[in-house]
């Protein structure tokens, strides 16, 4: 984990890829779980002998949906702000799924912070944000993440 002392000091590391988080299983438990938390249950996340006969993919995928919740907890897992006493997801400028997650991948995320604006009480910062596939070129979600400390 890095460790960032100070908001002034991340000012000095705008445009730098901070961190590269560990790499998470995708397994189709988890998938599942995700499909009943948000009532997407669509034949390609959950259904293993379907997905492989009918799908373009071979298997059941993670939900492109499921592949970008990931990423408060990898960043949280892979920086921490010492002086942060409360962060706040305040949303998304751009995402795109470029690829998909197969169930059995594991997934990383490569975390560039690109941007800080001061806001009352605190700061906004906009991280750009690429998860890769294990084994895979392309990455399968890159987005534009944008939180607020505290």
């Amino acid at each position: 984990m890095r460790e960032l002392a100070t908001l002034d000091a991340m000012r000095e590391l705008v445009g730098q890829e901070l961190a590269t988080t560990d790499w998470i299983e995708i397994t189709q438990e988890r998938v599942n779980q995700f499909a009943d938390a948000t009532n997407d249950h669509q034949w390609i996340h959950l259904d293993a002998e379907r997905a492989a006969r009918e799908s373009p993919f071979g298997g059941t995928i993670a939900h492109g949906f499921l592949t970008l919740s990931l990423v408060s907890g990898m960043l949280e897992s892979a920086i921490r702000m010492v002086d942060m006493k409360m962060g706040i997801n305040y949303g998304l400028n751009k995402v795109r799924f470029p690829a998909p997650v197969p169930v059995g991948s594991r997934v990383r995320a490569r975390l560039t912070l690109q941007k800080i604006e001061d806001i009352v009480d605190g700061a906004q910062l906009e991280w750009s944000v690429v998860i890769e596939r294990e084994g895979s070129l392309k990455p399968v979600c890159v987005a534009e993440f944008v939180m607020r400390r505290y």
